[in-house]
């Protein structure tokens, strides 16, 4: 496991504002549409995703064991994310908060 997460890590990490928030978005259970919903929300409506951009980021994730699929609501597949895409997102938001104390320097 430790070998798959410093792997992970290196490829996500910086990891891209629509990839971070898609798989935010899965900390609860939900389609891809959904989930596109809930990036908008999130970010007061500054970020909108198109379904084209969050089923690509879906895709890798699946790909990558970051989510997994746990139903399927007729042709809507429900998905979430795993304990490895929870461990890579945590690295990532470590990095931003990083990131975030710096800019708040800046900005004093």
């Amino acid at each position: 496991m430790k070998d798959i997460l410093g792997k992970l890590k290196a490829s996500y990490i910086p990891m891209t504002e629509a990839t971070f928030l898609v798989l935010a978005s899965f900390r609860a259970e939900r389609y891809g549409y959904a989930a596109a919903q809930a990036v908008s929300q999130m970010t007061g409506g500054r970020v909108k995703l198109g379904t084209g951009t969050v089923y690509t980021i879906i895709s890798k994730l699946l790909k990558d064991k970051m989510i997994e699929v746990v139903k399927e609501d007729d042709r809507r597949k429900i998905y979430r994310i795993t304990a490895l895409g929870e461990l890579v997102l945590k690295e990532e938001a470590k990095r931003l908060t990083e990131l975030s104390l710096i800019a708040g320097d800046i900005l004093r």
